[in-house]
């Protein structure tokens, strides 16, 4: 279909057409054989809007793999470095300890040296701190002092001033610390071992860190992690050349931090936001191709799926233009009058090929494609063609389903004075019927709308009243003419004997409302009696006449309708009623 109007055949352009073709309806004129294609402009704007919300689909579609991609190997990739830490920590944890028990098991070696002279044992000495790996030197202490040691030249060195810390107040019985040097010693950082027993002699050893610091230095330049360990309350013992790399604001490091069961010893790791990107970047290159067939899976599911909804899209635009659609109209009853008042217009699709689409499935289709404005607009031109050639009684009530969509739309009070002036000669009483849904959207904007329609001389009425789930104090909220029954109420009258409270309650508060009361789907001479006693003024519904074409509604007219309903009718209808009344539109 062509985007720009198109005029094909034009004999001749009366001011009607000419209005219609510049609102851009789908029009037959049937005198004068003018076709009106619509352009985009007419019907497009929900058109634009749904091929933009496919559009936006499709990318999502495509798009949704990878990032669901992204977030997965972004934890994973964090589990992956955080388990690197884990093994990495307890490596280091497990090198710890094991110094830390040899040093305890060569202090234990010195206890038979305590309380000697330093002369008698300094040789005794250089010769246990040879033999043990790691130890730089080892030595008798009494109270808080060294007296003796493989180490240094003089004795009587405060282990404070060894260590180059303060002692506590009272020496635990077994200590150990790491300090960052030591007097008079080449040799940083170290870890310090000291056994105090409560008779004042005890015995050090003072073991090289510089087998942990070469173990960080190795981990640092091969993945980037700064390790760190400390023992007891002591310094910090960290790499020798520690490189922090440059690391994104919106990437943070991973840390892990373990404690020993045994000794007071803690190991801290961090991965740098570099090393998690290197694992992040691994993790997402690896599942990429993957990520590749599901994005394309994913697009061909939305393409097939939006093909489907434009599909149907286009069935309906297609179905306006080659007129496949027509309008049903069903009598209406008024019981003090006794003959028909009215009748509702109800829109019904007949394919090419024959094929009834049922009004349920095709109204709830239009209304989810956003076609159900221009539906609505193309059931209001055809109902002016067909009142055309109608020879009725003014004030004959015309009824129109009106969607919650429409309703809603800018153009809504234009399109009914529109239609309301087209077909103003017949000097009908036109009725909006609106569904309880269509109240509740937008509230006070809807009452405002309806309020200025009914100043004009348009009537309201709320339709198929007690099926939704409209508020009753919607009643009193909005400015309604009529209050129509859905058929479901009318069907639980089935004997004078039986109750029907429900029904009685609608009736009861629509006369209070001072609201005129149109039952529907009434089929039975005894509903019309329990109807008409209880002051319902219209009836709709198989007693009284079903759904005719606009051909068999004009000849029904002309001799049916002051047609009173007599009992005798219910037994007239039975033998030729099959089934039940065909479901009428909801929304147009």
């Amino acid at each position: 279909m062509s985007l720009h109007k198109s005029v094909i055949r034009v004999s001749e352009c009366s001011q009607r057409t000419c209005n219609l073709t510049h609102e851009g309806y789908i029009h037959h004129d049937r005198q004068s054989h003018i076709y009106v294609v619509p352009r985009s402009s007419d019907v497009s704007p929900q058109h634009k809007r749904a091929q933009q919300r496919g559009r936006w689909l499709i990318l999502c579609a495509g798009v949704f793999p990878l990032l669901l991609v992204l977030l997965f190997t972004f934890v994973e990739s964090r589990q992956i470095v955080q388990r690197d830490l884990q093994s990495t920590a307890n490596l280091a944890l497990d090198q710890a300890e094991s110094i830390t028990t040899r040093a305890w098991s060569l202090l234990e070696t010195l206890q038979p040296l305590q309380g000697k002279l330093c002369e008698d044992i300094r040789d005794d000495l250089q010769r246990l701190s040879a033999q043990f790996a790691y130890f730089r030197a080892i030595g008798l202490t009494y109270d808080k002092s060294i007296y003796c040691s493989s180490l240094f030249s003089h004795n009587a060195l405060d282990i404070s001033d060894v260590i180059m810390m303060p002692l506590p107040a009272k020496l635990p019985p077994a200590w150990s610390l790491s300090v960052d040097q030591i007097k008079d010693a080449d040799i940083s950082p170290t870890l310090i071992f000291i056994r105090t027993p409560d008779d004042g002699w005890g015995a050090f050893g003072l073991v090289d860190a510089q087998y942990l610091v070469t173990l960080m230095n190795a981990v640092n330049k091969l993945r980037g992690f700064q390790l760190n360990i400390r023992v007891g309350d002591g310094d910090l013992i960290h790499p020798s050349a520690t490189t922090v790399p440059h690391q994104p604001e919106w990437l943070s490091g991973v840390e892990y931090h373990i404690t020993s069961e045994r000794f007071p010893i803690v190991v801290s790791i961090t991965a740098p936001a570099t090393e998690m990107g290197k694992a992040w970047q691994f993790a997402f290159l690896t599942l990429l191709p993957l990520t590749l067939v599901l994005s394309a899976l994913f697009i061909l599911a939305a393409l097939y799926w939006q093909k489907r909804k434009l599909s149907f899209q286009d069935e309906l635009r297609r179905g306006i233009t080659n007129n496949e659609f027509s309008v049903y109209y069903q009598p209406v009853y008024g019981t003090a009058a006794q003959r028909c008042t009215g009748a509702e217009a109800l829109l019904r699709w007949r394919r090419a090929d024959g094929q009834w689409i049922r009004p349920d499935v095709f109204i709830a289709a239009a209304e989810a494609e956003n076609m159900i404005i221009p539906l609505t607009r193309h059931l209001l031109k055809l109902v002016e063609e067909d009142v055309a050639s109608w020879h009725i009684e003014p004030n004959f009530h015309l009824g129109l389903n009106v969607s919650a969509e429409h309703l809603q739309d800018s153009e809504f009070i234009a399109d009914i004075r529109q239609f309301a002036a087209n077909v103003a000669a017949h000097r009908f009483l036109i009725t909006l019927e609106l569904t309880e849904r269509s109240l509740i959207s937008e509230g006070p904007e809807v009452a405002q709308r309806l309020q200025q329609l009914r100043q004009e001389g348009i009537h309201v009425a709320i339709d198929d009243f007690g099926t939704g789930h409209c508020s009753l104090s919607y009643l009193q909220s909005f400015p309604l003419d009529y209050l129509k029954i859905d058929q479901g109420f009318v069907r639980t009258i089935s004997s004078q004997e039986e109750e029907t409270p429900i029904l009685d309650t609608i009736i009861s508060l629509a006369h209070r409302l001072n609201l005129k009361i149109v039952a529907e789907g009434v089929e039975t001479a005894r509903q019309l009696h329990y109807l008409t006693q209880h002051d319902v003024g219209y009836i709709q519904g198989f007693l009284y006449a079903k759904p005719m074409d606009n051909e068999n509604f004009t000849v029904w007219q002309h001799y049916h309708a002051k047609r009173q309903l007599t009992p005798v009718d219910e037994h007239a209808m039975a033998d030729s009623l099959e089934g039940k009344e065909t479901p009428k539109s909801s929304s147009a």
